[in-house]
C-alpha cells in the first residue's frame, strides 16, 4: 500500500452535482477533493470504480434524526440530514464532527409552536412521561415571544429556524392550535435578523399561502390537501422559496406504505426488522387527497421554477409515523420526483447540488475542487434510470469509505 496520503477515485462515471462530466477520477487529500480529472497520479492508492457513477453524497433535506439513525443513513449513501426538530444536543453534534462512520447533520433544533400545537397532536401521552425524556417545546405566544424564542435557538447553535403552521386536519386531529399570522412574522423578521432562513411546516394549500406571506424561506412540505391553483403557484414562484416535497411521507398520510422498498433486496439487507416494520407501515389519517394530486403539485411548482428539495420527514420507528426509514426512503422519494416529470438528473440535483445552495452548504453537494469527499458510488446510471442510486458500491464521508 502507497504511503501517499493522496487516494484516488478512478474509472468512474462523474456525476458532479448538476450534470454528468467528462472526467473519470477524483482525487482526495485529507478528506477534500483536490482535484476532478481523467487518470490519478502515480504511486497512491487507487479505488476502482469499474464504469460506475460517482455522486455527490446525498442529503436528505427533512429529517427528525439522532446519531444511530445517521448510521443507517450513511450506508444509503446519505452523507447529510437536515433536522426539522429534534432534541440535538452539543453532546450529539461532537459525536458526528468525531465519527465519519455516521451521516453529518445541521439541525434547526425545536420548532416554533403554540401551546397544544403541531407535533403534539400525533404524540402519544405516554411518550413524553418517560423518565428522563420531559421535552419542553419552545411555545410562541405573543410576537415578541417568538422573537426571543429564535433567539434562544440561535444562541444553542440552530443552523435554521423552523415556525409550524398546522391545524391537525390531515392527521385527523382538527382543531389543534396554529400560531396566529403576527407571530408568524415576527420569528421569520428575527430569524432574518440574525441571518437564518425560516422554514415552515406546511401541508395544507391555507397554511403555505400563509407562511409565504409571511416570508419563509422554505415550505418544509409540499400540501397535500389539493391541488395546486395557478394563484397560490405563483404566489410562492414570486416569493422566492423553495419546497421541500417530502412526497414519502405525504404517501403514507394518504395511507401509502413502504412495504415495496422494504421488500427490495438492496434496501432489506441494510435494515433491522423494526426498521423494515416501519418502513411497511404508514400514516393513514387522511383520505380527501391521492398521491397523484400530491405529484401533480410538484410538477407545476417544478415547471414554474420552484426549487424542489428532495426531503423524507423520517424521523422515528414507531407506529404513528410508519412509512419511512432513514436513507433508504430518500431513495423512493427522487423515485417520486422522477415520477412527478423531474428528470433523473433534475431529481439527483435536489439531492444534491439544490439543497446544498439553498441551505448554505457550500462545502458539499457537488464533487468539484474544495467540496468535501462525500460520496457515492453507484453500479449503473442513475441519470438514465434513478432506481440506480439503490445499487450502493461503495460510500465515502470526508474522504473515509465506509466498510
Amino acid at each position: 500500500m502507497s504511503t501517499n496520503p493522496f487516494t484516488a477515485i478512478a474509472n468512474a462515471r462523474i456525476f458532479d452535482g448538476e450534470n454528468i462530466t467528462d472526467h473519470s477520477c477524483v482525487l482526495i487529500h485529507d478528506g477534500t477533493i483536490v482535484n476532478v480529472g481523467t487518470h490519478p497520479p502515480a504511486d497512491i492508492d487507487v479505488f476502482d470504480a469499474n464504469g460506475g457513477t460517482l455522486l455527490p453524497g446525498l442529503i436528505d433535506a427533512h429529517t427528525h434524526t439522532e446519531p444511530e439513525f445517521l448510521r443507517i443513513a450513511l450506508t444509503f449513501g446519505v452523507t447529510t440530514e437536515l433536522e426539522m426538530q429534534g432534541f440535538w444536543s452539543p453532546e450529539q453534534s461532537a459525536y458526528v464532527d468525531e465519527h465519519d462512520d455516521v451521516a453529518d447533520v445541521r439541525s434547526a433544533g425545536l420548532g416554533i409552536t403554540p401551546p397544544g400545537g403541531h407535533p403534539h397532536e400525533l404524540i402519544p401521552p405516554q411518550v413524553n412521561q418517560r423518565p428522563g425524556e420531559e421535552r419542553q417545546f419552545p411555545y410562541a405566544t405573543s410576537p415578541q415571544r417568538a422573537a426571543e424564542i429564535v433567539a434562544e435557538r440561535v444562541a444553542q447553535g440552530s443552523d435554521y429556524i423552523k415556525v409550524f403552521v398546522e391545524d391537525g386536519r390531515v392527521f385527523d386531529k382538527p382543531g389543534t392550535p396554529v400560531l396566529r399570522d403576527d407571530i408568524l412574522r415576527a420569528a421569520v423578521r428575527a430569524a432574518h435578523e440574525h441571518d437564518k432562513i425560516v422554514l415552515a411546516h406546511t401541508l395544507t394549500a391555507d397554511a403555505a399561502q400563509r407562511a409565504i406571506a409571511a416570508g419563509v424561506d422554505g415550505l418544509a412540505h409540499v400540501f397535500l390537501d389539493q391541488g395546486a391553483t395557478p394563484e397560490l403557484i405563483d404566489v410562492i414562484v414570486r416569493s422566492g422559496a423553495f419546497v421541500i416535497a417530502t412526497t414519502v411521507t405525504c404517501a403514507s398520510i394518504l395511507g401509502h406504505t413502504g412495504a415495496a422498498l422494504a421488500a427490495d433486496p438492496r434496501v432489506a439487507t441494510r435494515l433491522d426488522e423494526t426498521w423494515l416494520g416501519t418502513l411497511r407501515g404508514s400514516i393513514d389519517t387522511f383520505h380527501d387527497s391521492s398521491l397523484d394530486t400530491v405529484l401533480n403539485t410538484v410538477a407545476a411548482l417544478h415547471r414554474a421554477g420552484v426549487d424542489i428539495l428532495a426531503g423524507t420527514d423520517v424521523s422515528h420507528p414507531v407506529e404513528y409515523v410508519g412509512g419511512t426509514a432513514h436513507g433508504a426512503s430518500l431513495h423512493e422519494e427522487l423515485q417520486l420526483l422522477v415520477r412527478a416529470g423531474l428528470s433523473p438528473v433534475e431529481a439527483l440535483r435536489s439531492a444534491t447540488s439544490v439543497t446544498a445552495r439553498r441551505f448554505g452548504l457550500t462545502d458539499r453537494g457537488r464533487v468539484v475542487n474544495g467540496a468535501r469527499a462525500d460520496l457515492l458510488l453507484v453500479k449503473g446510471d442513475p441519470t438514465a434510470d434513478i432506481s440506480d442510486t439503490l445499487n450502493i458500491e461503495a460510500v465515502w464521508r470526508r474522504g473515509v469509505r465506509l466498510h
